[in-house]
């Protein structure tokens, strides 16, 4: 306890000249003076920092600098009902995880979706993601709004919980501590700003009975009763605005059989029927997301290249268009799409996706970049053959088990990532941002600033 307040005393010092320490959190005092000459050190502390006193005092002088200079951390519900309510449409918001670089790729993102006069966008991270990228939600929420506070931001901010998963083995041996794990996590996020939790329960989901509403029972029950603890423990919690949380749910597991609309309809009568069992009068889900044929990063081949995936834009459609018209939500949401051809991603808005999410396409992009150094690539793989040979398959190449893990050398080696040439960070995330704005074009978002401005009020 005396290491901590020891160090606690010596962050104030260090941040004396631009924040105010007397009340129960920090205050930035000087806006201007804390980007150009602290801001750096202030992430630097978030992610390295081992005193969890100091860490999350600076998270604090992060989250007063942003909230300060216009931004906010906000639930995207608002527009999801809008969605649903058929007030407004015709674009498909990306969701995009960052697991590495996390501070840079945001700043990208920002600059991307300002360059063409955009509206929503998603930042968020799964469930497992945590792990193997070292990011507790109070970290990723800090680099996500450090990197607002940097690009200058006005208006409202998404940070999304992704596939927040129930482990269908621990649920049958402690379903109950399995749930009691679900809610801490969601407790936590919700603390560090999150407005937005996607409850994935489809890994219950039984195939055996033939009745759909049997199949679809536990995934039903689950996400409602997440669903009623988020509304529970979120008033206020903290959002500017005060809007409800953002709360998705999951049918169909991603990469397993096509989702279908008698599907949802049974999940559907099983969540309601939950809900008003618990006495929940507030909103339920605003979107449900569905497998059409895609699967997390990709199938890759012998050689290392991607399978051509053979996506159902029609079961989309039909399932997006069923989620707005009988159940008043903002419609369907599309995992495991950012390594499709290009050419797709402006069937999503065509089709009435709702959301899509975007993860392993721009991992690819930070691995394989001419500038991203071979040393550290060599060293993070020879890394990911000797830590994870266990998960090694038989038959699998090289390739095959490089390209399917690689995702893991995120966490052990952040340090390494953050040390990175600044040229090479630049042209990286050049590269990036122009494939941002390339897919931001393609979802419909060009021109959609103003849908921000109509149902989150206060931006610029």
């Amino acid at each position: 306890m005396n290491e901590s307040i020891n160090t606690g005393e010596k962050f104030r010092e260090q941040y004396r000249l631009v924040a105010d320490f007397s009340g129960n959190e920090p205050v930035v005092t000087d806006l201007e003076r804390f980007r150009t000459r602290y801001l750096a050190s202030a992430i630097g502390d978030l992610l390295f920092q081992e005193d969890r006193v100091a860490r999350k005092m600076s998270f604090e002088l992060i989250r007063s600098a942003f909230q300060q200079s216009g931004a906010w951390s906000e639930s995207i519900d608002p527009l999801y009902r809008a969605i649903g309510k058929g007030e407004v449409g015709g674009f498909t918001v990306p969701a995009i995880n960052i697991r590495g670089l996390t501070f840079e790729t945001a700043r990208a993102v920002f600059r991307a979706i300002r360059s063409i006069e955009g509206g929503p966008v998603i930042f968020e991270l799964a469930k497992s993601e945590i792990g193997y990228t070292g990011q507790r939600p109070m970290e990723y929420a800090g680099l996500i709004m450090a990197a607002a506070f940097q690009e200058k931001v006005q208006g409202p901010v998404f940070i999304q919980g992704d596939h927040y998963q129930v482990n269908a083995s621990r649920y049958r041996e402690a379903p109950e501590k399995e749930i009691e794990d679900l809610k801490y996590l969601i407790q936590e996020s919700l603390d560090a700003g999150y407005g937005n939790i996607d409850i994935d329960a489809s890994t219950l989901v039984r195939l055996e009975p033939e009745d759909l509403r049997e199949q679809q029972r536990e995934n039903g029950r689950v996400t409602a009763q997440l669903t009623h603890f988020i509304r529970q423990i979120s008033t206020g919690a903290g959002r500017e605005k005060n809007h409800p949380v953002s709360v998705g749910g999951e049918i169909g597991e991603v990469g397993k059989e096509n989702s279908t609309p008698a599907e949802l309809e049974a999940f559907m009568e099983v969540y309601q029927e939950h809900l008003a069992r618990l006495g929940q009068r507030e909103e339920g889900i605003s979107k449900i997301s569905v497998q059409t044929g895609t699967s997390h990063g990709g199938v890759p081949l012998a050689d290392g290249s991607i399978k051509k995936v053979a996506l159902d834009f029609a079961a989309l459609e039909a399932l997006s268009r069923l989620a707005r018209e009988r159940y008043r939500m903002g419609g369907a949401v599309q995992h495991g799409a950012s390594t499709l051809p290009e050419e797709m991603f402006d069937q999503f808005p065509k089709v009435g996706t709702l959301e899509i999410h975007l993860a392993t396409g721009f991992q690819n992009l930070l691995l394989d970049h001419p500038l991203f150094p071979k040393e550290l690539y060599q060293k993070s793989v020879a890394y990911l053959k000797e830590a994870h040979k266990k998960e090694w398959k038989e038959g699998e190449t090289e390739e095959q088990f490089v390209y399917k893990n690689r995702k893991r050398i995120f966490g052990p080696f952040k340090k390494d990532l953050s040390l990175l040439p600044e040229k090479a960070v630049k042209e990286i995330m050049q590269s990036m941002e122009e494939r941002f704005i390339l897919i931001f074009k393609k979802l419909g978002l060009s021109g959609t600033r103003s849908v921000i401005d109509r149902y989150f009020p206060g931006g610029e």
